[in-house]
């Protein structure tokens, strides 16, 4: 039987993470900051006699049936499988598109490489599925590394060079829980873009200054100073929570509190939040106690970094 399996990563957003939705990239210009983590989505494709066949949750039905359908496959068996929590805020289901995108690349016998992938994916999920949403999270799935994506008419995605010692530092200092508590991304998503629109001062202030925090995070990264980044962190947080007040939780609070007081010196919550999964920036000598700390309170969610991005696993072909 023929099969194709491909894998992408989800990611950390350090910051910039609104700034990439329509129509804010078209007339104020966005930029990202984030790192692709090695977490991944894995789709595999699989020969079929009729019909098509989606092994996924039932609520996750709609993105591979439409990634399929837009691909014009049929008659074939996708099944998806995730090594990170549903509903996180890393990313997930855009990473899940980008490896469907590679799926079905490598079943096609084309060659994609990563800006297609990001951009097909994307499409799946806004033109096909009418999801709110921005792009960083489908480029970072495709690229891999730490990106600084900016965004305008088009997309301009640098990958930021890691030393080996600052990417050591990146996976030993920065620390991920998950709450348990589910995400409201899209109607959050809506809300402050609305508010965008209509010019509230809150918002187009806080998203301007998140953009010029997520551009001083990319020289932060390239000089390897996490200390300045956990700094950039924790104020992109201030401003990140005032766009809606159901961005922060109960869940989240807590969550960062006690990571404080153990002695962090940076946190956010990721994604569009309302729940998902909170970073927190550990100094050099508090690692351990703010591990413990977060772990009181949320799952950890420990990672190394991914370098590769969006890729083939394998591809078998019937002798």
């Amino acid at each position: 039987m023929r099969e194709v399996t491909a894998r992408a990563p989800v990611r950390i957003d350090f910051g910039g993470g609104w700034t990439d939705v329509p129509p804010y990239p078209e007339e104020e210009g966005g930029c990202v900051c984030n790192l692709a983590i090695a977490r991944y989505a894995t789709a595999r494709l699989a020969g079929r006699g009729v019909g098509l066949h989606v092994d996924a949750h039932d609520e996750d039905q709609a993105l591979p049936r439409a990634a399929l359908e837009r691909g014009g496959i049929s008659n074939v068996s996708l099944h998806l499988r995730n090594d990170f929590p549903r509903g996180a805020g890393l990313g997930g289901s855009s990473a899940a598109g980008v490896a469907i995108q590679a799926a079905l690349s490598a079943w096609r016998g084309e060659t994609a490489d990563a800006t297609s992938l990001a951009e097909r994916s994307r499409a799946v999920e806004t033109e096909g599925l009418r999801v709110p949403g921005g792009s960083q999270d489908h480029y970072a799935a495709a690229l891999g590394g730490a990106l600084e994506l900016r965004f305008g008419a088009g997309v301009q995605a640098r990958r930021i060079a890691l030393s080996p010692a600052c990417r050591a530092e990146l996976e030993r200092r920065c620390i991920v829980g998950f709450t348990g508590e589910s995400r409201i991304s899209g109607h959050t998503i809506t809300a402050v873009i609305d508010a965008y629109r209509a010019r509230d001062a809150r918002v187009t202030t806080a998203l301007r200054r998140m953009k010029a925090l997520a551009a001083r995070m990319t020289v932060a990264l390239a000089e390897g100073s996490l200390d300045e980044l956990a700094a950039l962190v924790d104020e992109h947080w201030r401003f990140q929570r005032s766009l809606h007040a159901r961005i922060s939780t109960p869940g989240i609070e807590r969550l960062l509190e006690v990571a404080r007081r153990a002695g962090a010196t940076g946190g956010k919550a990721l994604g569009a939040s309302g729940g998902g999964s909170v970073l927190v920036i550990a100094p050099e000598d508090a690692v351990e106690a703010v591990r413990e700390a977060v772990a009181s309170v949320a799952a950890p969610l420990p990672f190394t970094i991914d370098t590769d991005g969006a890729h083939c696993l394998d591809v078998e072909v019937p002798a």
